[in-house]
């Protein structure tokens, strides 16, 4: 075996370290999801052998877990996200071509004012977007719980930047052969930015997976409550219910986990070509 230099042992140990600080919470939760109720938090203290690797399994967390309104829960997560990255999609490409192609008067200033936007917490305008919501009429349905993930700042972002890379030369031949914007956009841009559409659609879609202020407010009704909502059901007056807890996290963990270890090459491969090539 070829010696490894010093400086590469210490990267190596580094990232070896980090990626065992960053998994093994999500150990935790996942052993945690199958122990008795009695045992989730017996063994933190002191850290054991024990604390990782229970000694008694049971599967009573989600048996209780899904005699609940779970299952439904995790169908209306996974229908809003989707809805959310399709829609999505469409209108954040259309807004990244419009200020990357397209020369208007303004245009940096709307982007400025967008980037400035996306810095602004949700909760600060949560309340405000409930009214102007509620005045629509959109509590409790699912295009009150899709709207306000479909202008996504950073999805926007990404997608300008790969399109600023792509040569102006393409557009320049286009548009000598008479196609116009739209034609441009949907004939040229749009075919090439597959890998950047990839990432932006996973950042919309754990923006609206993990969500929780936004859907507790507009649609607290059960057949609307999404997963990250309905796991609180099991927080009450009379205690928690930590089994159940865990097997709920669990599985909305494992979700957008599974979608971002299959799209993870196309997500590298984005940010890579993402900036100018000219």
């Amino acid at each position: 075996m070829a010696n490894i230099k010093p400086s590469t042992a210490l990267h190596i140990a580094i990232v070896a370290a980090t990626g065992i600080v960053f998994f093994l919470p999500l150990w935790w939760i996942f052993v945690s999801a199958f122990r008795p109720e009695e045992d989730i938090f017996r063994y933190l203290s002191p850290l054991g052998i024990e604390t990782f690797l229970p000694t008694r399994w049971t599967l009573d967390h989600f048996v209780t877990l899904f005699e609940s309104t779970f299952a439904r829960s995790i169908f209306n997560s996974l229908f809003v996200a989707v809805a959310t990255v399709l829609g999505g999609l469409l209108v954040c490409t259309l807004a990244a071509f419009a200020l990357s192609v397209i020369e208007f008067p303004g245009r940096n200033i709307v982007f400025t004012i967008m980037i400035v936007s996306f810095l602004i917490p949700f909760d600060a305008i949560a309340l405000p977007l409930y009214q102007i919501m509620r005045g629509a009429e959109l509590q409790n349905s699912y295009l009150g719980l899709i709207l306000p993930g479909l202008g996504n700042g950073l999805a926007v972002f990404l997608l300008r930047q790969f399109f600023l890379g792509l040569p102006k030369e393409l557009r320049e031949a286009a548009m000598v052969d008479g196609m116009g914007w739209f034609q441009v956009f949907w004939r040229i841009y749009l075919p090439l930015s597959g890998p950047a559409m990839i990432s932006a659609g996973l950042i919309m879609f754990i923006f609206q997976w993990q969500a929780y202020l936004w859907p507790l407010l507009i649609a607290p009704a059960t057949e609307y409550k999404v997963a990250a909502v309905s796991i609180a059901q099991f927080n009450s007056a009379y205690g928690v219910a930590f089994g159940p807890i865990m097997a709920g996290a669990m599985c909305i963990s494992l979700i957008p986990m599974i979608i971002l270890v299959f799209f993870q090459p196309y997500f590298s491969n984005s940010v890579a070509s993402t900036g100018s090539k000219e």
